[in-house]
C-alpha cells in the first residue's frame, strides 16, 4: 500500500475517532470520515499487543490491507481505522474477507457505490 493511503499520525487516528462514525462486530471496529482533501482513500490499522507476538500481528495487518485493497474503487474519498479485535485471531483469511465485508457494507461510504 503506497505511503499516501496510509494514516500514521496518531493526531489523525484520534480525529477519525472523535467524529464517532463507528461500526463493530466479533472481529474489528472501523472508523471512517470522510475525506475532502484527497481523491482517495486512507487506511489505518489497529492491533494490539494483547492479540499475539509480532509476526501474528503483522499477519492480521496484512490480511487487513488486502481485504481494504480488493474494494478501494469503491471506497473513495474516506478515511478509515479499523481496529483488529481477538476474533479475527484464529479464522481463516475467507472468514476474515467476509466479515471485513459485512462491516464495510454497514457504512454509508460502502451502500452508496454497490457491492463487490
Amino acid at each position: 500500500m503506497k505511503k499516501e493511503y496510509r494514516i500514521k499520525k496518531g493526531s489523525d487516528f484520534d480525529n477519525i475517532i472523535k467524529k464517532k462514525k463507528s461500526f463493530a462486530n466479533r472481529q474489528f471496529v472501523i472508523y471512517y470520515n470522510e475525506n475532502k482533501e484527497n481523491e482517495h482513500m486512507r487506511l489505518g490499522i489497529s492491533v494490539s499487543k494483547k492479540l499475539g507476538k509480532a509476526h501474528l500481528r503483522n499477519k492480521l495487518k496484512r490480511y487487513v490491507r488486502e481485504c481494504i485493497n480488493k474494494r478501494k474503487d469503491i471506497i473513495k474519498n474516506y478515511d478509515i481505522i479499523i481496529i483488529v479485535r481477538q476474533g479475527a485471531v484464529n479464522i481463516p483469511f475467507q472468514e476474515f474477507d467476509s466479515s471485513i465485508n459485512h462491516i464495510l457494507t454497514k457504512t454509508k461510504m460502502y451502500k452508496n457505490r454497490g457491492k463487490k
